[in-house]
C-alpha cells in the first residue's frame, strides 16, 4: 500500500485502524531522528562579525501572486550571500498553492529576475535537487501526510465549523473588544466522530492545537523574542490556532512552510519581520513533530520617507522596472539591495558581487530601513565605471545600447560625417569609457552626450572671436599622430602660458573650448573630447573655415 493511502481519512477519505498503526510506527520516516530531536534547539546567537559554524542551507521561497520586488530580492540576496559565504545551498521554492490569486506570468517572471540580479539557485525550478520537486502544489500529498501525523498524536484537530458561524463569532467578540481568535468548539469533538464526519465527507479544516505556552526561540537579530504566555487565558477563551489544511485539502503557509523546510534540510531562515508574529505558531509546529528548527534572522521591513511600507501606492518596487524603466544594473541592484539594512564594516559602498558573499555577515540593522534613491544612482555611476575599466559583457552591453539609441535619434543624421569613416561602436565605446562616472542610463547618456553625434554650428560671433584662429593655428601644429590626450594637454597649457590680459588665462581658455568643442557641456575632460572627436573636426569646430584649407 502506498504511503498516500495510509493518509485518505483526510477529506472524506477513508483510513482503518490497522492502517493507522502502521502509520504511526512509520511516522519516523517523516520525524527524521524523532526521539533525539524532541526537545526544540536554543540557538545562541551568532557573534554578529562571524558566522555559524558549517554550511548553511537556505532558500527563497516566493508566491506566484505577484512580481517580484525590491523587499523580496533582498530576501532572496540575503539567504542566497549565507549559502554561498558558508559553502553552502541556497534552494528556490515556489509557493502556488493561493491558485485563486496567482498571476499567470509571475513565476516565469520570478526566475527570469532573479536570474537578472545574479542569484542562480542551487536547487528548485529548471534546476531539480535531491528534495524536490520544488513547488508546494506537487507537494501536497506529503502536506496530507503530516497532518494526519498531528491528528494522530493530538497535536490538531479537525474544525467543522461552517464560515458563516466563525464570522459571526469574529464579529461577537469584536464587538465586545476581545481577540477574535478561534473559540476550540471542535477540539473537544471526540476522535472518533471526527473521523466518522470526515470519511462521509463533511467540509472542514485541520488546526493546529497550539500548547499552553508557545516555545522560546532566539533570533538572530531581535535575541529572545519568543511568547510565554498562554494563547488562551480566563475569560478570554480565544485560541490562536492556526489552521492548516483548508477545506480545499490544500495547505496553508503555516504547515506547507514547516514540512517544505524541515525535508528541505533548511538550517537558516532570513525574512522580513512581518513574519516575526508567526515564528512562534511555526515553532509549536516544529515541537509537535519533535523536529529541530532551522536559526531564525529577521530583518526590518523597508519603508520610505515617511515611515510607510513600500507599495505600489509610494513606490515602484517591481524589479522590472528598475531594470527596463530605470536602465539599472543588476551588480548596482543588487549592491543597493545588499545595503538597506545590512551593515559591511568596509570603507566603500561600492560592493561587487563576489565581494558580498565574501564580505558577507549576519549583522544586521535592528528596525525598518529607509529608501531613497540617490544611493541607487550612485551605486549606478560607479558601476558604471567599473564596467568601463573591466570591459568584457557588461561593457558591450553599454556600448551597443548606445549604438543603438544613437541609430534611432533623428537629430543625430550627420553622425556619419563626424565620424568620418570611423566605427560608430568604436567610437560609442571611447566616449563611454572617457565620461563613465556620469553614465546613469544610456538615454540620459546619449543626450548629454550629443555634441558627439552632430556637427556643432557655432554662431560667427564664437569662432570669430579676436585669437581664435590663432588658437585653431596653435592646436593644428599637432599632427595626426601625436593627437592624443597628453600632447593636448601639454599643448592647451603651453598655449594658456602666453595669453595675456586675463586673469586665469587657463580656466577661461578651458572654458571656451568646453563651449565650442562639446557645446558647454560638463563631462570628460577637453583633451578627451578632443581626442574622441579626432583632428579634423576639433579643428573644424575651433576654427571653421578659417582652417579648412590647413585641416
Amino acid at each position: 500500500m502506498s504511503a498516500f493511502l495510509l493518509f485518505r481519512v483526510q477529506f472524506g477519505r477513508y483510513t482503518c485502524r490497522s492502517c493507522l498503526a502502521r502509520l504511526s510506527k512509520n511516522a519516523k520516516r517523516y520525524c527524521s531522528s524523532a526521539s533525539s530531536q524532541s526537545q526544540l534547539r536554543r540557538p545562541n546567537p551568532l557573534n554578529k562579525s562571524k558566522l555559524s559554524p558549517g554550511p548553511a542551507r537556505t532558500r527563497f521561497a516566493p508566491s506566484p501572486t505577484g512580481y517580484l520586488h525590491l523587499g523580496s530580492l533582498r530576501t532572496a540576496l540575503f539567504n542566497y550571500l549565507l549559502a554561498k559565504r558558508t559553502g553552502g545551498q541556497f534552494l528556490l521554492r515556489i509557493e502556488d498553492t493561493d491558485k485563486k490569486r496567482t498571476i499567470p506570468d509571475a513565476e516565469k517572471r520570478l526566475l527570469q529576475d532573479l536570474r537578472w540580479a545574479g542569484l542562480e539557485w542551487d536547487e528548485g525550478p529548471e534546476v531539480g535537487g535531491p528534495y524536490g520537486p520544488y513547488k508546494q502544489s506537487e507537494r501536497t500529498e506529503m502536506y496530507h501526510e503530516h497532518a494526519e501525523i498531528l491528528l494522530e498524536s493530538g497535536r490538531a484537530y479537525r474544525c467543522f465549523c461552517t464560515a458563516r458561524r466563525l464570522s459571526e463569532l469574529a464579529e461577537q467578540r469584536s464587538k465586545l473588544g476581545l481577540p477574535t481568535d478561534y473559540d476550540r468548539t471542535c477540539a473537544n469533538i471526540p476522535k472518533e466522530e471526527s473521523d466518522h464526519r470526515a470519511a462521509r465527507g463533511e467540509k472542514h479544516v485541520v488546526r493546529l492545537l497550539i500548547p499552553d505556552a508557545y516555545p522560546q526561540f532566539v533570533d538572530l537579530i531581535y535575541g529572545n523574542v519568543g511568547r510565554t504566555l498562554k494563547p488562551g487565558r480566563r475569560g478570554d477563551e480565544a485560541y490562536e490556532d492556526p489552521i492548516l489544511l483548508k477545506t480545499d485539502g490544500l495547505p496553508t503557509y503555516h504547515l506547507a512552510n514547516v514540512v517544505d523546510d524541515h525535508h528541505m534540510k533548511i538550517t537558516h531562515v532570513i525574512r522580513g519581520t512581518e513574519w516575526l508574529p508567526a515564528t512562534p505558531k511555526h515553532l509549536a509546529m516544529y515541537e509537535a513533530f519533535g523536529w529541530t528548527p532551522p536559526e531564525f534572522a529577521h530583518v526590518g521591513l523597508l519603508t520610505d520617507q515617511e515611515g510607510n511600507k513600500l507599495s505600489k501606492r509610494n513606490f515602484d518596487t517591481d524589479i522590472a522596472s528598475f531594470r527596463d524603466k530605470m536602465g539599472i544594473f543588476p551588480e548596482a541592484l543588487a549592491n543597493f539591495v545588499a545595503l538597506l539594512g545590512w551593515s559591511h564594516g568596509s570603507r566603500s559602498d561600492i560592493i561587487t558581487m563576489n565581494d558580498l558573499i565574501n564580505k558577507f555577515t549576519m549583522k544586521f540593522t535592528k528596525g525598518n530601513t529607509t529608501v531613497t534613491l540617490g544611493k541607487l544612482w550612485f551605486l549606478q555611476n560607479e558601476h558604471a565605471r567599473i564596467r568601463a575599466n573591466d570591459g568584457g559583457k557588461g561593457f558591450d552591453e553599454m556600448v551597443d545600447k548606445v549604438v543603438e539609441l544613437v541609430n534611432r535619434n533623428s537629430s543625430f543624421g550627420d553622425y556619419e560625417t563626424v565620424l568620418g569613416g570611423r566605427s560608430l561602436r568604436d567610437y560609442v565605446a571611447k566616449i563611454i569609457r572617457a565620461d563613465a562616472k556620469n553614465y546613469s542610463t544610456a538615454e540620459g547618456f546619449v543626450m548629454r552626450s550629443h555634441f558627439f553625434f552632430t556637427q556643432l554650428i557655432h554662431p560667427t560671433s564664437v569662432t570669430d572671436a579676436p585669437g581664435i584662429p590663432l588658437l585653431a593655428k596653435d592646436l593644428a601644429e599637432i599632427s595626426e599622430a601625436d593627437w592624443q590626450p597628453d600632447r593636448l594637454k601639454a599643448k592647451i597649457k603651453e598655449i594658456a602660458a602666453g595669453a595675456q590680459g586675463a586673469e586665469n588665462p587657463a580656466k577661461e581658455l578651458y572654458h571656451y573650448l568646453r563651449k565650442v568643442l562639446a557645446d558647454g557641456k560638463d563631462g570628460a575632460g577637453v583633451a578627451d573630447i578632443m581626442t574622441i572627436l579626432g583632428r579634423k573636426e576639433s579643428l573644424r569646430r575651433l576654427g571653421g573655415d578659417v582652417l579648412r584649407s590647413n585641416v
